[in-house]
């Protein structure tokens, strides 16, 4: 019997990613699909709800995404967030317009009647806003829900034929109780069995890799980070011998991480695996010369990183599939289908055509970070994998402005080793989402003893997110802070300043590039 899930249908929205997370933890499974989806797709019986994302596009502008009008015929519970709260009232007879006066950020909203959606809901709640357009009429039969002070109709809904929207985002944590309407819509109004868990993911996985690959080998990308290393023991589980490990040593980690690395991954007691290490440090940073800009470096980095796996890959002539850590916030920050593209991501967007593997294996490409180290710990994984700090794919390369360099790399290493060593000793790094140093391309004049200084500054970053879809900054103890401080400024040859990014996520992101 198919486990039950709701499927969030993307228009567009930054949050499309999100929403899904939000609905898996109600323990309910959840996928994203394309707002071109057949309707026939939607008739699955597993499929007990459909949410509708929000949108950059004005539903009155005849090149924005609609939806095929039967979906609301199909009898299953819809919920519309921004957007998609506006196409419902535009397709069933209301009325979008642009907003007299638009709303983005904290808003307060007051229930007007007690529907199903709001149940437990505050009479009065905080909840985000992001648009421009609003709807100024709902359709016949629709109740008017919540109100704020600029946009009258922020929820209304039909009860009898199931059909629920809000004008306001309740996925992101900015609308404080915006995951119990979440769940009142997923096991309430959906009736979902709260089954989906990372047990049932992992069984799952390992089914459908041994369907895919079969007898045939795999190549798998190890950097030792917390998505490769899942992906690693994931396939590990499920063909053992059959899988390469090949750990690509760029020069661009942390301090004392490739050495971690191989001990781990090396240990033949531990995985059934085969672990390849090749030092390519000297290639990276020859590719990197003369590059400044983020998006180039992270192709550069990218397509180095395949050329290494391609040469690696000529030694093992039976391996056809290449194995990749992709996770959903690398897919929506990379810009697949309609969202807009943020960054984009080495392991995003498929093999170029001269690669030989035969296709890839991304056994993660639906999962979110905490749901990841999850799966990891069931698999066995040491806490010092699991628990370990984010790490960008390519790594200090994007954590260094501007030209990247051996002598920079080396400084982020110092300081980055000092930040996490203090952050521990305070105790903090439980309660602390992610937390680097990176090298602004900045030099400023400084005094260190009697001499004039023209060094680097070193900018910190700490942020608090439970699904690095968004973030808040941490706020360092001031005493924790001054001693981070004044170690790199006397420990890390090149620095004289360091200073704090205090931004949040959005407008930011939560690397530097």
């Amino acid at each position: 019997m198919a486990e039950d899930k709701v499927v969030v249908i993307d228009f567009g929205g930054q949050y499309n990613q999100l929403i899904a997370r939000r609905v898996r933890q109600c323990h309910v499974y959840s996928e994203v699909l394309p707002y071109t989806i057949d309707i026939d797709t939607l008739k699955d019986e597993s499929i007990k709800g459909i949410i509708f994302t929000g949108g950059p596009n004005s539903v009155y502008d005849e090149k924005s995404p609609h939806i095929d009008k039967r979906i609301f015929e199909l009898g299953k519970p819809i919920l519309g967030i921004c957007y998609g709260a506006q196409l419902i009232a535009y397709e069933l007879g209301g009325k979008v317009e642009h907003a007299t006066k638009s709303e983005y950020g904290k808003t307060i909203v007051h229930k007007v009647t007690k529907g199903p959606l709001m149940n437990r809901v505050n009479d009065t709640t905080e909840v985000f806003m992001s648009h421009t357009d609003q709807v100024t009429k709902i359709p016949e039969g629709f109740e008017l829900l919540c109100s704020s002070d600029n946009c009258r109709y922020s929820a209304f809904e039909n009860v009898a034929k199931n059909i629920y929207a809000t004008q306001f985002h309740p996925e992101v944590e900015h609308s404080v109780q915006g995951q119990r309407i979440i769940e009142n819509f997923v096991l309430d109004i959906c009736r979902c069995n709260p089954s989906w868990k990372p047990s049932s993911f992992i069984d799952m996985q390992v089914e459908k890799i041994r369907e895919k690959v079969g007898d045939k080998k795999v190549i798998c990308g190890l950097s030792g980070g917390v998505d490769s290393s899942v992906t690693a023991a994931l396939i590990s589980k499920a063909i053992g011998k059959n899988l390469y490990c090949v750990f690509v040593n760029h020069g661009l980690m942390r301090k004392n991480e490739a050495e971690e690395v191989e001990r781990v991954f090396g240990n033949k007691e531990r995985f059934e695996l085969n672990f390849i290490s090749v030092d390519a440090s000297s290639l990276f940073f020859n590719k990197l010369k003369g590059l400044t800009d983020p998006e180039d470096k992270r192709k550069a980095i990218g397509h180095t990183f395949l050329e290494v796996f391609e040469e690696e890959s000529n030694k093992i002539p039976e391996a056809e599939y290449l194995a990749q850590g992709t996770i959903y916030p690398d897919r929506i920050e990379s810009g697949l289908g309609i969202s807009a593209k943020i960054k984009s991501h080495h392991n995003v967007g498929g093999l170029p055509k001269n690669i030989k593997f035969k296709g890839l294996v991304e056994p993660l490409d639906f999962l979110f970070k905490d749901e990841v180290r999850e799966v990891g710990r069931l698999l066995g994984l040491p806490s010092t994998i699991v628990d370990r700090q984010p790490f960008p794919g390519p790594g200090l390369g994007i954590r260094i402005i501007g030209e990247v360099t051996p002598d920079k790399v080396h400084i982020v290493q110092e300081a980055d080793y000092i930040f996490r060593e203090e952050i521990k000793k305070a105790g903090l790094d439980k309660n602390i989402s992610q937390y680097f140093a990176a090298l602004s391309n900045m030099r400023s004049v400084g005094v260190m003893g009697d001499s004039r200084t023209y060094d680097y500054a070193v900018v910190l970053r700490a942020v608090q997110t439970d699904d690095f879809m968004t973030a808040k900054p941490y706020p360092l103890p001031y005493d924790v802070l001054s001693v981070i401080v004044d170690r790199i400024v006397n420990e890390v040859k090149g620095v004289n300043r360091v200073v704090y990014d205090f931004t949040s996520k959005p407008p930011s992101t939560i690397e530097l590039e």
